[in-house]
């Protein structure tokens, strides 16, 4: 199993997208500030997650959102709780 997760931080409400193998790890390393580009967000939220079979699958949809660097797409992921985009 693999993850996609959107983080949002507390202080700027800045959104963060990410992917992993081990979701829970992941998240603890983002809240200790293991991850420099997560560190000026702490603390945050994960306010999203998805399923993926495999972790190159859940890669590429990582780097498809990071491409979009749309707000917009990130807020409407959260709101309906999948990534609809990649089913399309």
């Amino acid at each position: 199993m693999a993850y996609v997760y959107i983080l949002r931080s507390r202080n700027n409400n800045h959104l963060y997208v990410g992917s992993t193998n081990d979701l829970g790890r992941r998240l603890a390393e983002h809240e200790r500030g293991h991850s420099r580009a997560t560190r000026a967000l702490i603390p945050f939220e994960c306010v999203f997650y998805e399923k993926f079979q495999t972790l190159l699958e859940a890669r590429r949809v990582e780097a498809h959102l990071k491409r979009l660097k749309s707000r917009a797409v990130l807020e409407r992921i959260i709101k309906d709780g999948i990534i609809k985009f990649m089913r399309e």
